[in-house]
Order: C-alpha cells, then sequence, then structure tokens
C-alpha cells in the first residue's frame, strides 16, 4: 500500500483521535445499544437503530485511522538540516508580488491541512508549487483565483 506521508504533530493527532474513539466513545455506543435494547421491540426502536449507526461509523472510522498510522510515513523535519529548500512539513514565508500580503503556510499531510491555521496539503496546488524552492526564489502557482506570483523570503524546519 502507498505510504501516507504526515507530520509528528498529525500522527499524535490521529493516535489521540483513535485512544478516543477506541476507549471513549464505543463504550459509549456500546451503553446506548444496551440501553435501547432493554426498551424492548427492535423493528421499531429509533434508539437503537441510531445507536447501531453511531457503532457502524465509529468503527468505519477506527479503521481508518488504523490503515493510515499503518502505512504513514512520519517526517520530523526538526531533525533535518535546514538547508532554505522548501520540503514536506516545512514552515514557508512568502510575500504576494502584487499585494505585498505575507503569508506563512506549513506544508503538511492530508488529514493534518487546515487553511485557517495556515496548514496546506502537500497535495494542493501552492504546496506543489513550492516544494523544491528554495529561500528568494519566486513562484508563480496557478491558484483557483488565478495565477499568483510569490517570493519566498523564508523557510524553516519547526
Amino acid at each position: 500500500m502507498k505510504q501516507i506521508p504526515m507530520t509528528v504533530r498529525g500522527a499524535e493527532q490521529l493516535r489521540e483521535e483513535l485512544d478516543f474513539l477506541k476507549n471513549v466513545r464505543r463504550p459509549q455506543i456500546i451503553d446506548a445499544i444496551a440501553e435501547a435494547r432493554e426498551h424492548g421491540d427492535l423493528k421499531e426502536n429509533a434508539e437503537y437503530h441510531a445507536a447501531r449507526e453511531q457503532q457502524g461509523f465509529c468503527e468505519g472510522r477506527i479503521q481508518e485511522i488504523e490503515g493510515k498510522l499503518g502505512n504513514a510515513q512520519i517526517i520530523d523535519v526538526t531533525k533535518m538540516t535546514n538547508n532554505g529548500k522548501v520540503i514536506f512539513g516545512a514552515t514557508v514565508q512568502l510575500v504576494n508580488a502584487e499585494t505585498d500580503e505575507e503569508v506563512t503556510y506549513r506544508i503538511v499531510g492530508d488529514d493534518e491541512a487546515n487553511i485557517k491555521e495556515g496548514l496546506i496539503s502537500v497535495n494542493s496546488p501552492i504546496a506543489r508549487g513550492l516544494v523544491g524552492k528554495e529561500v528568494d526564489d519566486s513562484v508563480s502557482i496557478t491558484t483557483p483565483g488565478g495565477k499568483v506570483e510569490f517570493d519566498i523570503v523564508g523557510v524553516e524546519y519547526i
């Protein structure tokens, strides 16, 4: 199976979610099913069917997380020598060449991406345009809003 790139923090978050699902959510659902069974006729018992549906979602998510963690390629950029090159896990400071607006992005795995927090997926157009570039490079990136010129002003491995 294909390796899934993931930062150390991303792997920790998935492990925390997995722990919550297995040790908190799963027992809650089991209790809800047991309680619903006590109400009698299961064919017309909406609480029972809702609990069984939640159980299906929970078990599916547990399998998904275990699969991702099993195929994870955890990359810790803090242990790499910073040569100014944009790589997976790097934090990149960019300046929009037209507006002089400064933005900072960290290139992370698909599951960790959250644009509001400045975390962009390694598979996003911006990240694909940045990977392999260096400080002081100018890049032209095609975004949904059109082409945007950025100057790379900083690359940190934090």
